[in-house]
This record gives C-alpha cells, sequence and structure tokens, in this order.
C-alpha cells in the first residue's frame, strides 16, 4: 500500500482550507479601537475666545517729485531748488519714517550727466527708493 499525500484519511496531509480566526481576531479588536477613539475625537472642550478688533495699520509712503527741465533747472515738487537745496532736502527726507519715494522726471533734452547728478545726489543722500516717471509713447 503506497502512501498517497493528498489522501482525505491522513492527518500528515496537505490543508486546502485558510484559517479565518486569526483574521477574525485581528478585525475585531481593530473595530473595538475604532469604536473607543472616534468618540474621544469628537469631544471638543467650547472655549469662548476673545475678539481682537485692530488692524494692522498701513502707512504708504510719501512721494517725491523731482523734476529735471529742458534748460537743467531742478523742481522739488514743483519748486525750484539749487544743488545744495535739493542735498539738504534729499537728506531730510531720508530720515523720514517711512521713508519717502523718489520721482524722478527729467526731460528729453536734457543731457544725461544732469540727470545722472540728481541720481548721484539722491544716493550720497541716503534715499533708498527712487523711481524714474515716463510718459509712453502713444499707440498708433
Amino acid at each position: 500500500m503506497a502512501m498517497n499525500p493528498f489522501s482525505d484519511d491522513d492527518d500528515q496531509g496537505l490543508m486546502n482550507e485558510i484559517n479565518m480566526t486569526p483574521l477574525v481576531d485581528v478585525m475585531l479588536v481593530l473595530l473595538i479601537i475604532f469604536l473607543v477613539t472616534i468618540p474621544a475625537m469628537q469631544h471638543a472642550v467650547r472655549i469662548d475666545l476673545p475678539h481682537a478688533s485692530s488692524q494692522p495699520e498701513v502707512v504708504k509712503a510719501a512721494h517725491i517729485d523731482v523734476a529735471v527741465d529742458a534748460d537743467g533747472a531742478i523742481l522739488w515738487d514743483g519748486h525750484a531748488v539749487t544743488e545744495d537745496g535739493l542735498r539738504a532736502r534729499i537728506a531730510e527726507a531720508a530720515h523720514a519714517t517711512p521713508q519717502p519715494e523718489l520721482h524722478l522726471r527729467a526731460d528729453r533734452k536734457v543731457p544725461y550727466e544732469r540727470v545722472a547728478d540728481v541720481m548721484s545726489a539722491v544716493q550720497a543722500g541716503g534715499l533708498t527708493k527712487m523711481g524714474f516717471v515716463t510718459t509712453p509713447k502713444p499707440k498708433p
């Protein structure tokens, strides 16, 4: 009589069923964990928080218009100033808080050297914000 490893009467044979007991045990443990933790996550402490009504103060920096006209004269907010007067006003504006923005307008016929002198005075005076104002060309 030969031994058949696939015979049903032998205890040493191959098992063709999955043991579901460990899987069911793990699922029951997970179900219990979820049932215990879900109510704990939904509980919250009710606190009546104070309301703040302050808004951040937005301070817009002033701007200064400096223009160099066709004959080389310098205008500070529309008023003519000398070289020394320009340097004094730039130094005064540099110490203001917040520091103002300088808008430089120059006539197209002014030599670049004159505009460069004004820019040099602005930098030496300590102003850090300077912009150039131009007129755009009309569209055809």
